[in-house]
């Protein structure tokens, strides 16, 4: 039985699209399954960018499913793309010996050394997969390369070619222009969405070439090199008798191309002519397919010539991440939506991506800033659940948490994730005591084992392992530092005294939260319980200088995890150790 969409859900942008959607659908195809399609190119690692052009139909279409219609979410995986270049850090690659691949079909090139997969394409598409199912993304895959060489748009790509000409003479109305000069502040174009578009016009796209057979909207990979370094030097419409000569290797041939299957159409046409062929409804793009004459705009005028139409297609803007620069497959090190589901949970990934309209852009955080997205997560979880979220950000919760199949599994204890970041972190891996720890968070309620808290606490344990610098992690002392014990004066001494006095009445997260602030209170003749509005400011700069000791004194830092998780971690014979004077 399908979900109903509710009625807190009608004021989001992904509703908003599947009101069009669905219209326009019954408009085009009255009855028949609506389609959404992303495309991706598996010429490397496929990024947090590229997942927004997975993520934005997938959440239009689960919407629709919502409301009970059908729906396909098609992903053609461009594995027919010709190999354009080695990406940097890729391991298992050396560039020199990958580079003689350049200009052959991705599932062409072999895969990385130690890789199980057969070819460069399988290799990185299997990653994205993997992630896809653990997000909650249900699609359609299309392998080109399987759609090409099996003739399955043999009467598409002779189509085309019939209407070379008109093709040609939509193209020649932007050849001339000159691409828009770059606004201040304006992003530059990504140059990961561009590998899917195999090069291009006004955004650097392929539109074809002049050849001695006249325009060809067709490339043929070479018969003896597997390249598309080759260019058409006769063709007869009658016959289909296609000649071409490879630049790379020499080879020439003839071929009825009504037979061949080795080649495909330029992306300027590939694209039209796949809207035309799947009947899509709704496809988004990059901000660089979408300036004048790059491949959306010059697309809805091909789409005509195969007897489509241009599909609905928002503009969707990059993702960042936190902390470096705008990302791009062709290089090394740029994060996966694997490498972001390692440090967090699919409801938050997918949060993040439901939150934002398209053309808004966003970063994905690794650093620091996971923790501070984590708290503002749990805060809307808990206002969702007692009815005080806005509509909006309650949509957006609704479409995190779950899918029109139903919920995506969960954390069933899901305590903050910077607590359970720093209990990993001061304990090592050791479970037992990350047990102990977590176990007196809350007297009241205590963890009975590590599997309630997961998989947000090996989320955690993950970040802090992989994005945390050494010189950062927490390393508790082994003996109590004497020599500033035994410079403090009376006042740092007492502060020591109170503290100690009140760790087993306070042993809890929230008793020695308590406790910690309320000591530079008592010192300066205040209650511990008093609010930050009835204390001078300067009890501020006391507790700071209070927690730098405590700090000094545990870790030999000036600062370190939320002092009391850390007090827990440390446990207390160990505390009034190293805090004895």
């Amino acid at each position: 039985m399908p979900i109903v969409a509710q009625s807190t859900e009608t004021t989001d942008w992904v509703s908003r699209f599947a009101d069009e959607v669905i219209e326009e659908s019954e408009r085009r195809a009255p009855g028949k399954p609506v389609v959404v399609a992303s495309g991706l190119s598996p010429s490397g690692p496929i990024h947090l960018g590229n997942l927004r052009e997975v993520m934005t139909p997938h959440l239009v279409a689960d919407e629709i499913r919502r409301r009970g219609h059908q729906v396909r979410h098609l992903i053609s995986w461009d594995d027919y793309d010709r190999y354009r270049k080695v990406p940097e850090g890729i391991p298992g690659v050396d560039k020199k010996e990958w580079a003689e691949h350049i200009g052959k079909p991705l599932t062409s090139v072999p895969a990385p050394k130690g890789s199980s997969h057969p070819n460069w394409a399988e290799h990185f598409k299997a990653a994205m997969i993997e992630s896809l199912a653990e997000l909650g993304v249900e699609f359609d895959g299309i392998s080109q390369t399987e759609q090409y060489t099996s003739g399955v748009y043999r009467e598409q790509i002779l189509h085309a070619i019939r209407h070379r000409g008109d093709i040609d003479a939509i193209l020649d109305q932007y050849r001339t222009k000159k691409a828009p000069a770059k606004k201040q502040g304006q992003k530059p174009v990504d140059e990961a969405e561009l590998e899917a578009a195999e090069g291009s016009g006004a955004a650097g796209e392929d539109d074809g070439s002049s050849t001695a057979a006249g325009y060809f909207p067709y490339k043929p990979y070479c018969g003896n090199c597997e390249k598309d370094l080759t260019s058409v030097t006769s063709y007869d419409d009658d016959s289909t008798e296609l000649t071409y000569a490879c630049t790379a290797c020499g080879f020439s041939e003839t071929v009825r191309l009504e037979e061949f299957n080795r080649g495909k159409l330029v992306w300027k046409v590939d694209w039209p002519m796949r809207w035309a062929y799947e009947g899509v409804v709704f496809e988004p793009s990059g901000v660089d397919h979408s300036s004048p004459g790059s491949s959306f705009q010059v697309g809805g005028q091909i789409v005509g010539i195969f007897g489509g139409k241009q599909p609905i297609g928002p503009m969707y803007a990059f993702v960042g991440i936190s902390g470096m620069a705008k990302m791009s497959s062709s290089k090394g090190g740029v994060p996966t939506p694997a490498d972001a589901l390692q440090i967090m949970e699919p409801q938050l990934l997918r949060w993040l991506y439901a939150r934002r309209r398209p053309n808004q852009s966003f970063k994905v955080a690794f650093d620091q800033e996971i923790q501070r997205l984590y708290d503002e997560w749990d805060r809307l979880d808990a206002k969702v659940a007692d009815g005080s979220a806005l509509p909006a950000d309650v949509a957006a919760h609704s479409r995190a948490v779950r899918t029109a199949a139903g919920e995506l599994p969960r954390t069933p204890r899901p305590l903050p994730y910077r607590t359970l970041a720093s209990v990993a972190d001061i304990t090592a891996g050791h479970e037992d005591q990350a047990l102990r720890i977590l176990s007196e968070l809350d007297p009241e309620q205590p963890l009975t084992t590590l599997d309630e808290a997961r998989p947000r606490y090996d989320k955690a344990e993950a970040w802090i392992n992989t994005h945390v610098p050494a010189d950062q992690r927490t390393i508790v002392r082994d003996e109590p530092d004497a020599e500033l014990l035994k410079s403090l004066d009376e006042q740092g001494r007492e502060s020591l005294r109170l503290l100690l006095d009140g760790l087993a009445g306070h042993w809890s997260l929230d008793g020695l939260t308590h406790l910690v602030y309320g000591v530079p209170k008592v010192q300066a003749g205040f209650s511990a319980d008093a609010t930050p509005k009835e204390l001078p400011p300067e009890i501020k700069t006391a507790q700071r200088s209070f927690f730098a000791l405590l700090y000094h004194l545990l870790v030999g830092r000036d600062t370190g995890p939320r002092l009391p998780t850390l007090l827990l971690a440390v446990g207390q014979d160990r505390v009034r150790a190293l805090l004895a004077v």
